[in-house]
């Protein structure tokens, strides 16, 4: 399979999760964006396995067979996600940020994407294997660069406010309604 030509891609590292999770992702962003797919899976070998026995058995990834990294897209956007034993963990320090073009959008990854999770203030969640999300209004972005600090200063008092984005009360607050 052909190298990816994208400089910076994601890499999230699961305990033995990934190829579940990268399904999870694909389906759910298939449903709503174009170009969302998985691109290969590579697998441990035995012989691999072998040259990871100096780890500790409660941290080593496999078993021989199992999914080691797999590619895929979101959107256009490569990630990687890999099997990399119970070493790893996610934090809320790295998330994933998905700009929205409507509120249906945001409705719908938002509760896809929090099935067995947690959600949180400011479009922030936590999905079933602990990766977090911000998914926002693509708007939100011009509305807090807005050169009147009035305007972009009542938006963002209306965010902390809100667990999902909710577009119309986003625009209210921007406009002084």
């Amino acid at each position: 399979m052909k190298a990816s030509t994208q400089k910076i891609a994601p890499c999230l590292t699961f305990n033995d999760q990934a190829e579940e999770a990268a399904n999870f992702y694909v389906s759910i962003f298939s449903a709503v964006f174009e170009n969302s797919k998985i691109l290969n899976i590579a697998r441990f070998s035995k012989e691999e396995l072998e040259a990871l026995s100096y780890l500790p058995e409660d941290i080593r990834p496999g078993p021989a067979g199992s999914v080691r990294t797999i590619r895929f897209l979101l959107n256009g956007q490569e990630i990687e996600a890999v099997n990399g034993g119970n070493f790893f963990n996610f934090c809320e320090g790295m998330s994933l940020y998905v700009r929205c073009e409507d509120q249906k959008e945001i409705d719908w990854l938002w509760e896809k994407l929090s099935e067995g999770g947690e959600k949180s203030q400011c479009g922030w969640l936590k999905d079933k294997y602990g990766v977090s999300w911000q998914i926002a209004p693509a708007i939100v972005d011009e509305m807090l660069s807005d050169p009147d600090p009035e305007k972009s200063n009542r938006v963002i008092i209306a965010i902390y406010g809100m667990k999902k984005y909710d577009i119309e009360a986003l625009k209210r607050a921007y406009e002084g309604r």
